[in-house]
């Protein structure tokens, strides 16, 4: 078998122009061959420096040890203010703390549990959805992950499948968000004062726009719920009447439509990033696409949504963490160090950028055995489970790690499962996915594939 694809580096040297017409364009194959081997790695531009950072004990201090010293980098925002604005997604210092004291808790424990259904509801109506569509055409997979992954965030936010009028709206507004926001912003590239304009383009605004109006009907009817003691109980609910318990402020509506504006991001994007990519790798890896399918109608078998089959679906979760290896959803998080520090006796000056590369960690020849190879009884080995502990952070780590990360955990494997049992999935010859990354890893032309019912 082939290995999973992977983008074309780029040449070791080039000009800083060309670099960043590399970077707009795709971020990974914008980047050297040397930095999957590398354990550290400076770049240099005339308007500031970046530290790649691959040593474990480097990341460990970034992103868990010392979290507050190195905050979210100012950069990173520039792209992404239009949506979300001051969501918890792109805030540091004292107002990130106070967002993750009310959201944290509507993601704590047992909630999982209460999601749960709203996530079976959308795995059936999803594989009813590609039962409509299969046949001898293939089908971009990617867009019907899309679909279920929205699905999902808004039956366990606002308690509305996808099929409600301002659900798909803001689902369709988004698709044209993501085409017209480019990864990076001229206010990332060049020392700019914060009153200089940031040159989003009109598209990009428009869109934002539209998306957070949406969201804001959406938010302001479920307050008047609240008020009214009629909401359901479900994550919007619970995040719109849990209190700070250091100062007793709730979010008031615009900071709502914020945090829903990331949920939806974050949510959404990298789950059907993640699903899209475990289900071509299984379709180019029939042995394993078999045993998925065998557990999934042992484990499926009564149609009937238990929690508890959750942990039951072994091999299709080690499936969906090995993807999550080989294409993490946001491959990069960027970083800023706040005072002077020194890195492997290299000396980093403050507002230096710091880079974390999952996807760079994640496939590391220094601490992955077959680093580029789809291998999901890798998490038994020694070695597996030794990078598992050091060097696997597709959700982030340490005090900024997902809040989402159990329910990713649960609704990837899930619904994997689900589309597996029900069909057989092979890939389209010619039409092998790139891999590209803007805001998530997506195929460059989408992934194309073969579904046929079993």
């Amino acid at each position: 078998m082939s290995q999973p694809p992977k983008p074309i580096p780029r040449p070791d040297r080039v000009s800083l122009w060309r670099y960043f017409r590399l970077f707009k364009s795709d971020i990974l194959s914008a980047q050297p061959a040397r930095l999957y081997r590398a354990w550290m790695a400076e770049f240099r531009t005339p308007f500031f420096r970046s530290y790649l950072c691959n040593d474990p004990d480097l990341v460990d201090l970034v992103l868990k040890e010392r979290p507050m010293d190195f905050p979210k980098s100012d950069r990173v925002r520039e792209g992404l203010k239009p949506l979300l604005r001051e969501s918890v997604f792109i805030t540091n210092g004292e107002q990130w703390l106070a967002q993750r004291r009310i959201i944290d808790p509507a993601f704590e424990g047992g909630k999982l549990r209460e999601t749960f259904p709203a996530m079976w509801d959308a795995g059936v109506a999803c594989v009813d959805r590609l039962k409509m569509k299969v046949g001898s055409q293939p089908i971009d997979i990617e867009l019907e992950t899309s679909h279920s992954a929205a699905d999902i965030i808004f039956r366990t936010l606002f308690s509305i499948p996808i099929e409600d009028e301002t659900a798909g709206a803001v689902f369709t507004e988004f698709k044209s968000h993501q085409r017209a926001s480019p990864v990076v912003n001229l206010g990332a590239l060049l020392p700019l004062p914060r009153w200089f304009p940031r040159f989003h383009s009109r598209q990009t605004k428009r869109t934002a726009r539209r998306i957070r109006a949406l969201i804001e009907s959406l938010t302001t009817q479920r307050a008047a719920q609240i008020a009214q003691g009629t909401a359901p109980n479900d994550l919007a609910t619970k995040i719109m009447t849990t209190p700070d318990p250091e100062t007793g402020k709730t979010f008031d509506t615009a900071e709502m439509v914020d945090q829903v504006a990331i949920f939806f991001l974050a949510g959404h994007e990298t789950s059907a990033s993640a699903l899209a990519w475990s289900l071509y790798l299984l379709a180019t890896n029939p042995d394993w696409q078999d045993r998925i399918a065998a557990e999934a109608e042992t484990v499926l078998a009564d149609e009937i949504p238990y929690f508890s089959i959750l942990n039951k679906l072994k091999l299709s979760r080690a499936v969906f963490r090995e993807t999550m290896r080989l294409y993490p959803p946001v491959p990069m998080f960027v970083r800023e160090a706040k005072c002077p520090e020194t890195f492997r006796n290299r000396r980093v000056k403050a507002g230096s950028q710091v880079v974390i590369s999952p996807w760079h960690l994640h496939r590391h020849e220094r601490i992955w055995d077959n680093p580029d190879g789809f291998d999901p009884a890798r998490w038994d080995t020694p070695n597996g489970k030794t990078g598992l502990r050091r060097a696997y952070i597709p959700f982030s780590t340490g005090a900024r790690a997902c809040p989402g990360a159990g329910f990713a955990m649960a609704e990837g494997p899930l619904l994997l499962s689900m589309i597996v049992r029900a069909f057989r999935i092979d890939p389209v010859t010619g039409r092998e996915p790139v891999p590209v990354a803007h805001l998530t890893v997506r195929g460059r032309d989408g992934i194309w594939l073969r579904l046929t019912p079993r």
